[in-house]
């Protein structure tokens, strides 16, 4: 009876929201009030909570706490409609569209229209947008900055949103100077938990590889770099190498030769996401180096590009479409003026372990 008990706390916890006409963005109970309606293990209700976060009914946000997720229903009164515009630095590739479309799904329910424009991660294209969208009469703005790392010309443009009460959220990440919401990726524990496996794993001289022009590439080497100084490797920046996020497509070919001599005397590498993990790792096949054989690779995001690569990547998911649905309920909540945290919402990773990683502390085949 015990291993059901998951699967009754699942059914209380949608009857429960419907009962109390809960609506998306609302706060629901916490694992430990869950464990004491129901005298249960706190191992019992987070199954059931996974569960019903893989249906969507909630939505768990780290440091912030549990939410309805888009499931359930937006109720009438709750209904915001108005223009949204959306800016995205990309659209038609990698984790992008299942962002997007998270965000339509939940505007389109509460009456919103959405009006969506593509930077390329350039700052003069996200300037145009702002000024489309202000132009526009748009009632709120979901966000994702170009080059989040580096000086914006646009704080003028950011400080008329504020002074014209237009809510503004950011996802994936936000400029430094902005007090404004940011939905994103835990990136630092990202980061954090690739580098903390490949040590699980044996390994010891690890190379990073990070983008050095948007805020993820700086947190993602952070995490890096504390576990690495968590398992006593004191050196590990020399390690390191930096690259412009929005450069050139071809620029990794130019780079080749670079790379290929940081991966020498390494044993693993740590890459700032899958879309570069998978440029190395053709990179390696062309210098006759094997993966993970002759060396490991870790990417993060979880992409499509992740499971279908020549040497499928370990890696760490990214929440993707839950991420655009709780950055739209969080602007309907500023839309429609209803209490709720207007604080950072920081999703968990998860490691997904794949084939791209030797196990050092097994034996030797042969």
């Amino acid at each position: 009876m015990d291993n059901y008990k998951y699967l009754m706390i699942v059914e209380w916890v949608k009857d429960n929201i419907a009962e109390k006409g809960l609506k998306p963005g609302d706060r629901f109970l916490t694992e430990k009030q869950l464990c004491e309606i129901h005298n249960v293990s706190r191992q019992t209700v987070r199954q059931a909570l996974m569960l019903l976060e893989s249906e969507n009914v909630i939505v768990r946000m780290r440091g912030s706490g549990t939410y309805v997720g888009s499931r359930s229903r937006t109720s009438p009164s709750l209904a915001v409609k108005g223009n949204v515009g959306v800016i995205s630095t990309y659209f038609s590739d990698y984790i992008f569209p299942h962002i997007v479309t998270g965000i339509e799904s939940v505007l389109g329910s509460a009456g919103c229209t959405m009006q969506l424009a593509i930077t390329h991660d350039q700052v003069y294209e996200e300037t145009q947008a702002l000024e489309s969208m202000l132009a526009n009469g748009v009632k709120g703005l979901i966000v994702e900055p170009s080059k989040s790392a580096l000086p914006n010309p646009n704080k003028e443009l950011y400080a008329r949103l504020e002074r014209e009460n237009i809510p503004l959220v950011f996802f994936n990440a936000k400029y430094t100077w902005s007090k404004c919401p940011c939905v994103a990726m835990d990136d630092e524990a990202a980061g954090r938990i690739v580098t903390d496996y490949l040590f699980d794993c044996g390994h010891r001289d690890i190379a990073g590889i990070f983008a050095l022009d948007d805020i993820q590439g700086h947190k993602r080497y952070s995490g890096f770099m504390e576990s690495c100084l968590a398992h006593g490797v004191t050196a590990a920046e020399r390690n390191v190498m930096w690259f412009s996020n929005a450069g050139n497509e071809d620029m990794f070919s130019f780079m080749a030769d670079k790379l290929v001599k940081l991966a020498y005397g390494r044993t693993a590498v740590v890459c700032y996401n899958d879309k570069l993990a998978v440029k190395l790792l053709k990179i390696f096949r062309e210098n006759c180096i094997k993966v993970p054989e002759d060396i490991s690779v870790v990417g993060i995001d979880d992409s499509h590009y992740a499971s279908i690569c020549e040497v499928p990547l370990t890696t760490v998911h990214h929440p993707q479409k839950k991420l655009g649905e709780a950055a739209a309920q969080l602007l309907l909540e500023m839309m429609g003026k209803h209490s709720g945290t207007r604080e950072d919402m920081l999703f968990v990773p998860e490691l997904v372990v794949r084939d791209s990683v030797l196990d050092m502390k097994l034996p030797k085949k042969g």
